[in-house]
């Protein structure tokens, strides 16, 4: 058996289930099988995943391609997913609707690289702003979001139905700035020192 890495990849439909195993730890169950066949189908949606697998590294992602992130610990065996990350493009904005990443594997920097991941998405698509909505008292993503440039923009009153908790709406314009490029190149550097510590 070859060793055990994790890379990110797009979501392809064989993945549903794993996708929805994933969302119901992460989110309590936040969208459906059918949900996410929807999003596959779209062409204004992109998922991208943080896939744990066994064997040879396939090259996907073209470009900002991460280092291979090998795992020691034998938790789990391979074709686990550990993260999703997920956005709409309406109109010039990306509109983030899902940020996630497994418990067991939280604070290694892949919750940054999903997020790089969807900006540079976002970035080739000629998009110029994103948006996304996370909870008033969720400080360790609105941290992460901070670092990437997001600023708050209003709240949305009782948003999370689960526990009719307010939202705060971030948003990050210049997207389509002519230095977005250099910025992007700056984040991906931070975070390829990050995986590999």
């Amino acid at each position: 058996m070859g060793k055990q890495y994790l890379e990110l990849k797009v979501l392809t439909e064989n993945q549903l289930s794993a996708v929805v195993e994933l969302d119901q730890r992460c989110l309590g169950g936040l969208w459906t099988k059918e949900g996410y066949q929807r999003e596959i189908d779209s062409p204004n949606s992109d998922l991208i995943i943080w896939k744990q697998e066994i064997g040879d590294r396939e090259q996907n992602l073209e470009e900002f391609q991460f280092p291979k992130i090998e795992l020691n610990h034998g938790v789990n065996s391979g074709d686990k997913l550990i993260g999703i990350g997920c956005l709409w493009a309406i109109l010039e904005e990306a509109h983030i609707t899902i940020l996630a990443i497994d418990p067991d594997y939280q604070g290694k920097g892949l919750g940054q690289a999903l997020l790089f991941q969807l900006l540079v998405s976002a970035w080739k698509r000629k998009l110029e702003r994103a948006t996304l909505e996370v909870k008033v008292s969720n400080q360790p993503a609105i941290n992460l979001y901070r670092k990437f440039g997001f600023k708050p923009a209003g709240i949305r009153k009782k948003y999370y139905q689960d526990t009719g908790e307010d939202a705060l709406i971030l948003w990050r314009g210049d997207l389509h700035h002519p230095h977005f490029p250099q910025v992007l190149h700056q984040w991906y550097q931070e975070i390829c020192l990050k995986l590999t510590q």
